[in-house]
């Protein structure tokens, strides 16, 4: 060999055996975390022994002989496969994540000590019931056990071993029953309701008059989209089912837009930064309609598309169920938090869809130094000092301020400056009072009929949800829980003057008892899909006026009553209306395009359109030409005249204000106000969106129109919650995953939501699917976005996306005989 080339295959060699060993390090850091589910561990604390079952997908069912050791047993295996995930969102919760990232994550921070999650719940830990707190203390050993025996970082998760990189000295904190807790807040933002909303219109409304605001927040149409309930109202200081009503007739910015930038700081735990993109769905089918003469019942929560998931399924079984030990549940958990979220007992089964009450105001305010007019009167205002911790800095220290509505939230960016009357904005919020939702999680957990369940759901305090709900007696229901201020004045639907105090919440919430609810309805059934609750004609409470605009709600109702039309319904009957991607809002913009004279190659794009159905499926051309369309309508119709933050998302709001804008050919919103000595009118603006979308389509999809595919557009990747978006290419390779295509759009009843003013990407997703068959719980099922474990490289780090991603759903065993048989691997935990 010549000699040059033996030098160059010596070289070879060598870096061949680098990256052998290279590769071994990463393999061996990578499983040296994975967890221990075979064999028999020692676990100091637990009175007794407990087995852990785990099947091919990793899902775990616990069997405890006592309630103590049960949810010990879950803070175990919690960390097993989510340490990371739970360390990060406590960190979150706290306004603690520049312990752990530096300075690049402080305006988060700061917006956390603002609202001030963590010191909610350090008020809320000691009214909870004892028992409720003795929960989450077992719970907090089960976590703690697990940190003990994990003491380096590569013992604990890959993420752990990237963190010591940049950051070598932390040392994760023992868990606490807070850290639980502060989880909950995390939940209640991220499904709250109108706040942005009222920013919007008001930022809105200083480019144009309120009038024009108005349009572009239409009332619900009752008249085409049912509300969830559909019958009574409140009689002798009660919700009535049975009853009829009497019929009745029918800011300063500156300081706004600092606090939008505020709101925009917190980051999103369950929901999506797309606020649009936010909603569930949820259904239950009365026996008298199935197959199996038994209720069914659907769910599926609409959130962003986080790795791992936001939910982790678990099975949670006394093994022997008495009044001491009451638990046979299974169902979607948190990680971090004890008891399952949503699921079924043995008896009964539930499920949330977001009920979006305004349960969120804001005040702007006068402040004078420090002081702010209330009421005539300058108040002192209460203050507080926050240290924040900086990892590679020094600490950073910010002066909290509140007034008697909540606290300033424009103070932790830069200074407004003062505009009109007011000069800063409070944020008054329900779930920064103390609350008792954490009692509401164990109550539903061992709640065994429709008494017992409204008895704990009166305890979901925040979010409130519309809670929909079954039994094996064979009864379905409804309910809405919440605490939902009621207000002196006005409707929530704008920021208000908070120096008068005409505006204040009243000291009481809607009452429980007068909170909307339904028993087995004449109609068999019941939809919830954030749609209006209840129709304000026989409702006389204030829940909110910013609903879903019910495409998604009344699409699944017709589904529903052609199911039952078409014979008894069955679960594949549930799952296909899970999976149906019509859009809603076809039907009435398709046939408006069809009348505008279209010359060009943007008249063959339209030929499309002629005999689609709807339908988006990842091979439709018509799907991808009709989003593109609808993106350049949205765009061109309203990016020239409103603020950059109130542009239009896509979601079903804007299917009716482009429903009523196409009845009004001439309405100044058509009118592009960039141009000059031209009015458009709306066919000008129908046929420029046609136009560039075609071309849109043909520069990334190519010329033949046929060829187009929705799903070469409307793509999901997974991404880390955490490390997953650093900006280190090689570092979120590691951790995310994808891309996939998807069907559906962001109000399809399979609602994979993306916003036009980005791009086809998307934004949020059904978290996880479950359906279940109270005629026999073995025969329910179940699907999650991405896998029980959070440690990238594990088998069950994404397996179930591919599932989910082809409308698939797995077995939800919860019988102990199909427990163990489907169980690959059982580790046995001892005193």
């Amino acid at each position: 060999m010549p000699r040059p080339l033996r030098w160059f295959a010596r070289v070879l060699t060598v870096l061949l055996a680098l990256a052998l060993v290279l590769a071994g390090v990463l393999v061996y850091t990578v499983r040296k975390s994975f967890p221990q589910v075979e064999g028999t561990l020692r676990l100091p604390g637990l009175t007794g022994n407990v087995e852990i079952y785990r099947d091919k997908s990793g899902i775990p069912h616990i069997y405890a002989a006592s309630a103590a050791d049960l949810f010990m047993a879950q803070g175990f295996v919690h960390a097993q496969d989510r340490f990371y995930e739970m360390d990060f969102r406590r960190h979150m919760t706290a306004g603690r994540l520049s312990e752990l990232y530096g300075s690049s994550t402080l305006d988060t921070d700061k917006a956390l000590r603002t609202m001030g999650w963590r010191r909610v719940a350090e008020r809320e830990l000691p009214e909870l019931d004892q028992q409720t707190q003795d929960y989450l203390n077992a719970y907090a050993k089960g976590v703690n056990a697990w940190l003990s025996a994990n003491p380096n970082a590569s013992d604990r998760s890959l993420e752990y071993s990237v963190i010591k990189i940049q950051n070598g000295d932390y040392r994760p904190e023992p868990w606490t029953a807070l850290d639980s807790l502060s989880w909950l807040k995390a939940m209640a933002w991220d499904l709250r309701s109108n706040m942005e909303d009222e920013i919007d219109r008001a930022l809105i409304a200083a480019k144009v008059p309120r009038e024009r605001v108005e349009q572009l927040y239409p009332a619900y149409p009752y008249d085409r989209h049912a509300p969830i309930v559909t019958q009574g109202t409140i009689d002798q200081d009660r919700f009535d089912q049975r009853a009829e009503p009497r019929l009745r007739g029918r800011a300063g910015t500156g300081a706004l837009t600092q606090a939008a930038k505020t709101l925009d700081s917190v980051p999103s735990t369950m929901g999506t930064e797309d606020r649009e993109g936010v909603g569930s769905n949820s259904w239950v089918i009365s026996g008298d309609h199935t197959k199996s003469g038994k209720p069914l019942l659907a769910n599926d929560p609409h959130l962003s598309p986080q790795l791992p998931s936001v939910w982790y399924q678990a099975g949670l079984h006394c093994q022997k169920v008495t009044e001491e030990c009451p638990y046979d549940v299974t169902g979607f958990t948190f990680s971090g938090v004890p008891g399952v979220i949503i699921g079924h007992t043995d008896k009964i089964a539930w499920g949330f869809t977001n009920l979006g009450p305004d349960v969120a105001d804001l005040f702007l305010e006068q402040v004078d130094g420090d002081t702010y007019l209330y009421k005539g009167e300058q108040v002192k205002l209460e203050t507080r000092q926050e240290q924040i911790k900086v990892a590679g800095g020094s600490p950073v220290t910010i002066t909290v301020r509140s007034t008697v509505h909540g606290p300033l939230i424009n103070e932790v960016m830069s200074a407004a400056k003062p505009t009109g009357e007011a000069n800063a904005v409070a944020l008054q919020w329900t779930a920064l009072t103390p609350g008792r939702s954490a009692d509401a999680i164990f109550a539903l957990n061992k709640a065994t009929d429709w008494q017992e369940f409204k008895a704990a759901a009166a305890l979901f305090e925040v979010p409130a949800q519309n809670l929909v709900y079954a039994d094996t007696s064979g009864k379905i229901g409804y309910q809405a829980p919440g605490r939902i201020p009621v207000r002196a004045k006005g409707d929530g639907t704008w920021p208000v003057p908070g120096w008068t105090g005409e505006y204040d919440w009243r000291a009481a919430p809607i009452p429980y008892d007068q909170l909307p609810s339904v028993e087995d309805p004449a109609e068999g059934f019941i939809v919830t899909a954030n749609n209006a609750v209840i129709d304000p004609e026989r409702y006389k409470p204030l829940l909110t006026k910013d609903w879903a605009y019910g495409y998604r709600s009344e699409r699944i109702r017709d589904l529903v009553k052609a199911a039952i039309e078409n014979g008894k319904v069955d679960a594949a009957a549930m799952t296909a209306i899970q999976q149906d991607t019509r859009n809603g809002f076809a039907e009435t913009l398709v046939p408006a395009l069809m009348e505008v004279d279209l010359a060009g190659p943007g008249g063959q794009a339209r030929e499309l359109l002629k005999s689609w159905d709807g339908t988006q499926g990842v091979d439709s051309a018509a799907a991808a030409y009709f989003n593109a369309v609808w993106r350049q309508v949205l765009m061109l119709t309203f990016n020239d005249e409103l603020p950059e933050g109130a542009r239009p998302g896509g979601g079903d709001r804007w299917y009716e204000v482009i429903r009523r804008l196409l009845q009004l050919p001439d309405d100044p919103f058509w009118d592009d106000v960039t141009t000059k000595n031209r009015t458009e009118t709306r066919d000008d603006i129908l046929r420029q969106a046609l136009a560039s979308a075609y071309q849109e389509l043909a520069d990334r999809l190519g010329e033949d129109v046929a060829s187009w595919r929705w799903g070469d557009l409307h793509r999901l990747e997974l991404v880390n919650g955490s490390l997953g978006t650093s900006g280190i290419a090689p570092v979120e390779a590691l951790f995310n995953r994808g891309p996939f295509a998807v069907p559906g759009n962001k109000d399809a009843v399979n609602a994979t939501g993306w916003n036009v003013q980005g791009d086809y990407e998307v934004t949020a997703v059904p978290s996880m699917r479950m359906i279940v068959d109270l005629s026999d719980m073995d025969n329910s099922q179940w699907i999650n976005l991405t896998g029980a474990s959070g440690h990238a490289f594990h088998e069950n780090y994404w397996d179930q996306a591919e599932v989910w991603a082809g409308g698939g759903l797995l077995p939800m065993h919860s019988k102990p005989e199909s427990v163990r048989k489907a169980a690959l691997h059982t580790l046995r935990l001892t005193p």
